[in-house]
């Protein structure tokens, strides 16, 4: 996919190995049409990791594939959370998927090309004091 088609834009991450000693920076495309993210099975092994499930994932032509998964550390602007990620194809890029992007409160600006803090929702009621 071309950068700038549809509002797309790369942005850093960093993806750190499950023990934590070793990183690795990468341009992920950020991707709110994925549910997960997604990085090369290669990167992920080389930082340690191994599946834990397996995911089934709709592609955009409509076919049903089965990928392997885990849960990894990824750090975005500072900011670390563990976020489940797909064993993408050895070739294949990393996309920044919206489950990621909702675990650390932010949201695409396309314009800016950037990633801006949003605020969490919780659209429940609280017992409030009386």
């Amino acid at each position: 996919m071309e950068e700038g088609i549809m509002g797309t834009f790369r942005y850093p991450i960093v993806v750190y190995g499950p023990e934590g000693k070793n990183k690795r920076e990468i341009q992920a495309l950020v991707d709110t049409g994925a549910t997960y993210t997604w990085i090369p099975r290669p990167i992920l092994e080389d930082l340690g990791y191994r599946p834990s499930f397996k995911q089934r994932l709709r592609l955009a032509d409509g076919n049903i594939i089965v990928r392997d998964g885990c849960e990894a550390v990824v750090e975005i602007d500072g900011a670390r959370r563990t976020t489940v990620v797909i064993f993408g194809d050895p070739d294949s890029e990393t996309l920044l998927g919206a489950v990621t992007l909702e675990q650390f409160s932010l949201a695409p600006d396309p314009v800016t090309k950037r990633l801006i803090p949003v605020e969490a929702l919780l659209m429940g009621f609280l017992d409030r004091p009386s």
